[in-house]
């Protein structure tokens, strides 16, 4: 069993690149996932998706994958060479209309143009070679092992807590039954004690049988409790499971809840009330813990 919450995070460094890459989850109803990327990562986009479906089936994943240029091997050097002529060309062509004794300095007016950015830029090379693009995915997995073995945990402590609560129901639904058996046999005697203080030897056996048993099949609830036995089988069964059996859960835990709450109707004894009260109660709680389960 796994948890949808969870955490993940890798981070590669060589002399070219330095990736970061962090993914959490939260409980969503079915698999939602967001990327945040720079766009050099865009061509792999389809290829991330795929490594993370292959691993995570529900939950809200927001997946944050940041880029940096280490080094100066990227780095290159643009030169905006027709600005610099066209300068020293009109700086020539002045110098030659209005000071004709005066020479131009080529040479120290292009260092001096060398240090203005607006003559000289330093930029990042814009490359996504197979090499990125490998080693994107390849971070990107180790974050996926890594939230998945975070779900696993999460999900190991929900199935604890799940166990326990189960456990709890049953022993309410054995707590029922036995008070049921006990209450069909006092309510019989009784019944018939009263008809005999009204009718004293009139009473007609067949009559009484018949309509005591018209009686007690209003409030039977065996059916719901047989039924109630099965699906506590089936949550069972499915807390040991290691694939995803959220939904599943989810609509076993709706099942139970509406053969409690026919148990309630039909019932009218203050016990069957308490008990009512108390599998509903445990039912909600079993509800909350299978909200986050994958």
């Amino acid at each position: 069993m796994k948890s949808m919450t969870g955490f993940g995070k890798e981070t590669f460094l060589n002399d070219t690149y330095q990736i970061d890459v962090e993914i959490k989850s939260v409980n969503q109803r079915f698999l939602d996932i967001q990327l945040r990327m720079p766009k050099e990562v865009n061509p792999h986009e389809m290829a991330i998706r795929q490594l993370m479906k292959e691993t995570i089936q529900r939950g809200r994943i927001e997946a944050y994958i940041n880029i940096k240029q280490t080094g100066s091997s990227n780095k290159e050097v643009l030169v905006h060479w027709n600005l610099i002529h066209q300068l020293l060309g009109e700086i020539q062509q002045e110098l030659t209309a209005n000071y004709p004794q005066a020479e131009l300095d080529a040479a120290q007016n292009i260092n001096q143009l060398l240090n203005n950015s607006d003559y000289v830029e330093v930029t990042e090379r814009q490359e996504a070679d197979e090499t990125f693009g490998l080693l994107v995915l390849e971070c990107v997995k180790t974050a996926v092992m890594r939230i998945d073995a975070s779900r696993l945990q999460e999900g190991q402590k929900i199935q604890q807590v799940l166990a326990t609560y189960c456990q709890d129901f049953i022993a309410l639904v054995m707590e029922l039954k036995s008070f049921v058996d006990i209450y069909e046999k006092d309510y019989r005697e009784k019944f018939e004690a009263k008809l005999n203080d009204w009718l004293g030897s009139q009473v007609d056996e067949t009559r009484l049988l018949t309509e005591l048993a018209i009686l007690l099949e209003k409030g039977d609830i065996h059916e719901e409790l047989d039924r109630l036995e099965i699906h506590v089988e089936k949550l069972q069964e499915l807390l040991m499971k290691s694939e995803p059996v959220g939904r599943e859960l989810d609509f076993l835990i709706q099942e139970m809840n509406r053969e409690v709450n026919t148990i309630g109707s039909k019932s009218s004894p203050i016990e069957i009330k308490n008990i009512v009260v108390q599998m509903k109660t445990m039912l909600e709680k079993i509800r909350e813990q299978i909200q986050n389960v994958e």
